[in-house]
């Protein structure tokens, strides 16, 4: 998860908008957005627990596909 905003923020905008089951990654340096090629928000990019992209997805998010491709990783 990286933002334009403070780390705060990022922890503000992760309670208030539900439980997340997964972990997440805070990105002061927008490094992760440089590797991963994110230009814009939202943008989803799904990664397996190697660490390989699997999936990603800019502005609306089709969660049936996220989902599926989470399960099958």
């Amino acid at each position: 998860m990286g933002a334009q905003d403070s780390f705060g923020f990022a922890q503000e905008f992760r309670e208030t908008t539900g439980t997340v089951s997964f972990p997440m990654y805070w990105d002061e340096g927008f490094t992760s957005w440089s590797h991963f090629g994110v230009s814009s928000q939202p943008t989803v990019v799904l990664v397996n627990a190697a660490g390989e992209e699997i999936g990603s997805w800019r502005g609306a998010i089709p969660e049936g596909e996220v989902l599926q491709l989470a399960a099958e990783a």
